[in-house]
């Protein structure tokens, strides 16, 4: 992979888990739209993303994908879950949204397809994606 494009990797994903903080917390405080529980979840994976991967970012960490895939592969396994609980692939007897929002509530539909747990959805397949995609200059794995 080019060197360039390599190197840009690391603040995609950055900026991918930025611009979903900000979403989720504009979805909720100025729109007025409250979270379920899995969005609770998601969001309990996605924002220490943005601390992890910036702080990887200002110290040119070598191990900045260690540390932030476990969060971002636990927000997808939990994206996926919502998603088939919000499609009905699920039963709503199986989820844990028991009180306050349901897990399956249409609160937002983009287009008429864009929902915010496809939001989520995307967000977290794409900073995994970049994430495995990305090799750091000087590990391990380069050495050769």
């Amino acid at each position: 992979m080019p060197g360039l494009i390599n190197n840009i990797l690391p603040h995609c994903a950055w900026l991918l888990a930025l611009s979903s903080v900000v979403g989720s917390l504009f979805f909720s405080e100025v729109m007025m739209l409250p979270p379920c529980v899995l969005c609770w979840y998601q969001r309990i994976a996605m924002y220490p993303l943005v601390i992890i991967i910036g702080v990887g970012i200002l110290l040119n960490d070598l191990h900045i994908k260690l540390y932030a895939l476990p969060f971002a592969i636990i927000g997808l396994a939990i994206a996926i879950y919502h998603n088939l609980i919000y499609y009905g692939f699920i039963p709503e007897s199986l989820t844990p949204c028991s009180e306050g929002v349901p897990c399956n509530a249409v609160q937002i539909e983009m287009l008429g397809f864009i929902t915010i747990p496809m939001m989520g959805l995307a967000a977290f397949a794409a900073i995994v994606f970049v994430l495995l995609i990305y090799r750091p200059k000087g590990s391990l794995l380069n050495e050769k």
